[in-house]
């Protein structure tokens, strides 16, 4: 992510002060979306591990947020069925 930023910043610097060739326009533009779908990506992970609490402890969580929120799944295998897995 640094790396990628670092090359934003340089191109963006490049722009200012001598421009940019059409290679290193389209460049900065596939650099830019890169960034942004990481930054949204991470952004959607903090969110849907969020619970929102009010003062009395009560969970206020908005609706379209549980709804997108997935609880784990705990798979239960009968030991017959473990045994049979690692033979």
């Amino acid at each position: 992510m640094k790396q990628l930023l670092m090359k934003i910043n340089q191109l963006a610097n490049k722009s200012k002060n001598e421009g940019l060739s059409a290679a290193e326009k389209h460049l900065q533009v596939e650099l830019r979306q890169t960034y942004l779908n990481l930054f949204r990506g991470s952004l959607d992970d903090i969110l849907l591990n969020t619970t929102v609490y009010d003062s009395t402890g009560a969970d206020v969580t908005p609706l379209a947020l549980k709804s997108k929120q997935t609880k784990p799944v705990i798979q239960v295998i009968k030991m017959e069925q473990w045994e049979d897995e690692i033979k």
